[in-house]
């Protein structure tokens, strides 16, 4: 006995070969002379007997798929099975690709069959040859399909069309359900289903704990079946005799809703489940001309557009979230029976299945995730470069091979950072500023622009913070003007005038180094956060402007950091505090992913509770302002400085809100 498959390097197709291996006889699989180091890399990984498992030359696309003359005379009469199971898979592909693939490779594929005297051509077709069929499709069903629009689904309706009318030889066809990785492996070749919203799963993991209920959809009910059950199930009906010109569904007799099916994987990541769900056939009755209209509106195609391709999902699938089909599968049954194959629940099986996408799918796991492929080459521009954060930042940004400019007031220090970061191999440029000084950012970003052409990242890292009371601060009018002058309109200043090349060359991305005070809202640091949430504000207004062009903004609120900034306060000598490094890394992470925003959990949660329960965290914050007196020098008492050390009490408060401003 001898077999052909095609499509046998694909995912169902190698564990059909799998099962075929246990049998006897020499299976032949289609391949194209390109893809022949492919097949011999699966071979061996699969560790396929190659006496046994030989590789055909063709192409599918080619009349009577690509195969010689000499070839189907040497295997005429040999062949006992075929089967078929190349085709395009792909929503995203065009609707000639699909079919030149579906269509006429399946022509191609029965041509051959037919040529070589096979016995059956078996027809791996799909659920979707029913198209959008509203009810139960059973087996003996096929003209009945509705809903063809769709490429896809036309395709393989009209892929399986020409086996029915086949003629020439025997043939049994069959329909998988949605596949699905192993169930005892995960193994998965593409993202493709229910994989599609992995990614939106995992997001909401990372953003939120997995007890909080979630609102979602409902939707249809979606056929999934694991390819091991397919590639059994396959092996199984084609050598019962007696099955020729049947149609066999291998599909869930029991699926579940698309709701359902998130929440079962959610589980699986140990994401938040959506526990009030939504049925998607409620809004059936807006009028489909409205809904087109609506969808059809630039802002919400825009919307929709940016969160679907954040979760990259593709805008095709969001068509089968109402699925109306069902599919009997009496046939199938009747036929495995006394088999022991049986579709497995999903629940029993998608932790291997999540396991395996976090594993070796994820599509973050292929971003180039290095500062060295985010920046080598680019114009980055960071402000108070010469200490602290921005000179920490500076030496990772020029060590990734970024053109590293550096700016600062004070001229010594300053230059003293460029020739060790020089030294080091890095291309490092210092220009000296005054950022509080308009005139003086013009000149800054007139030299920048003219010396090197473009900004491709501008860092807003220069800041002032001063730590005094209200009440203190009565006749101190200019700390609001000096901490707004440079923290806000210097770096505005730098933003208005790097933007324009940067709109022009339509890239660019702004990090604004904010403070974790901006959430937190911490008492007497009116000045220092009021100057913060200013930028904060405006990056908020300009993003909403600017991202269709190109321009990214990130606002880092960053916890306390051990800086000589916040020196004079004693207390923070004894609490938690980053290093300069650490926050460097900060905002190493920011210029890789690009967020909006970057917050520790506590800021968030300090913003979250303000929100909810205003008056509670007044209480707290008030409790804070009594329980941290202002400083020796707020107070502008030098003998108080010298001998100034916090007490246990304000230790321990700090060291439990770790990194928030007292």
């Amino acid at each position: 006995m001898a077999y052909l498959v095609t499509g046998g390097t694909g995912f169902i197709g190698r564990f059909l070969i799998d099962n075929l291996l246990k049998r006897k006889g020499t299976i032949h699989v289609l391949v194209r002379k390109a893809s022949l180091k492919k097949f011999e890399a699966l071979a061996k990984q699969r560790g396929w007997d190659r006496k046994r498992v030989v590789p055909l030359v063709g192409d599918m696309a080619a009349p009577g798929c690509g195969v010689s003359a000499a070839q189907v005379r040497a295997l005429a009469g040999k062949i006992r099975h075929v089967f078929h199971l190349a085709a395009l898979y792909d929503l995203t592909a065009s609707a000639d690709q699909m079919y030149q693939a579906n269509v006429e490779g399946t022509r191609h594929a029965l041509d051959l069959a037919a040529a070589l005297k096979a016995g059956c051509f078996h027809h791996v077709s799909s659920i979707a040859a029913a198209g959008l069929y509203p009810g139960v499709f059973r087996e003996d069903m096929f003209e009945e399909a509705e809903g063809l629009d769709d490429p896809y689904l036309r395709t393989k309706h009209e892929s399986e069309g020409l086996v029915r009318h086949e003629t020439r030889i025997k043939w049994r066809i069959y329909r998988p359900g949605m596949v699905v990785g192993h169930s005892q492996t995960g193994e998965i070749d593409k993202i493709d289903g229910p994989y599609y919203f992995f990614t939106l799963i995992k997001k909401m993991r990372q953003m939120l704990p997995p007890w909080m209920p979630m609102l979602g959809l409902e939707g249809g009910r979606i056929n999934i079946v694991p390819v091991d059950f397919v590639a059994d199930a396959l092996d199984h009906i084609a050598h019962k005799p007696r099955l020729d010109g049947h149609c066999f569904h291998l599909t869930d007799p029991d699926p579940l809703r698309v709701g359902e099916v998130l929440n079962v994987f959610a589980r699986a990541a140990h994401a938040p489940e959506m526990s009030m769900r939504l049925d998607a056939r409620m809004f059936a009755f807006v009028p489909p001309s409205v809904r087109m209209a609506v969808g059809s509106l630039p802002p919400v195609r825009r919307i929709v557009g940016a969160l679907l391709r954040d979760f990259r999902i593709p805008r095709q699938v969001l068509k089968f979230i109402t699925y109306p089909t069902r599919f009997d599968n009496r046939e199938a049954e009747r036929a495995l029976k006394g088999s022991g194959i049986a579709v497995p629940r999903l629940e029993d099986y998608a932790w291997r299945l999540w396991d395996y996408w976090e594993r070796h799918l994820d599509p973050d796991l292929f971003i180039d995730r290095s500062l060295k492929g985010t920046v080598a080459g680019k114009v980055v521009v960071i402000t108070g470069g010469s200490s602290g954060i921005g000179l920490a930042t500076a030496r990772k940004v020029a060590a990734a091979g970024a053109i590293t400019i550096i700016v600062a007031r004070g001229q010594e220090e300053l230059f003293k950072a460029r020739d060790e970061m020089q030294a080091a191999g890095g291309k490092v440029f210092a220009y000296t500023a005054d950022l509080s000084d308009m005139a003086d950012c013009d000149r800054l970003v007139a030299e920048v622009l003219k010396a090197h052409g473009h900004v491709d990242i501008l860092i807003n890292n220069a800041g002032r913070s001063i730590r005094r009371s209200i009440e203190l601060s009565y006749d101190r009018f200019h700390d609001f003007e000096r901490t707004m002058q440079l923290n806000y309109f210097g770096s505005l200043r730098l933003i208005m005038g790097f933007l324009p090349t940067m709109v022009q060359r339509r890239k660019g991305h702004i990090i604004n180094i904010s403070s974790i005070g901006v959430l937190a809202n911490s008492p007497r640091f009116s000045a220092y956060v009021a100057s913060k949430a200013a930028l904060d504000a405006f990056s908020r207004c300009a993003q909403g402007e600017l991202s269709g062009k190109g321009i990214h903004f990130t606002t880092i609120n960053m916890p306390l950091v051990k800086t000589p900034m916040i020196a004079p306060t004693k207390v923070y000598e004894n609490v938690p505090t980053l290093t300069p490094d650490e926050a460097a890394d900060l905002v190493v992470k920011g210029i890789i992913e690009k967020p909006s925003r970057i917050a520790t959990r506590l800021g968030i949660f300090a913003a979250v509770i303000n929100a909810v329960a205003p008056r509670a965290y007044e209480a707290v914050m008030n409790t804070a302002f009594e329980l941290f007196p202002d400083s020796a020098a707020a107070k502008g008492d030098k003998q108080a400085l010298r001998d100034e050390t916090p007490s246990q009490e304000q230790i321990a408060f700090a060291a439990l809100m770790r990194g928030v401003h007292w």
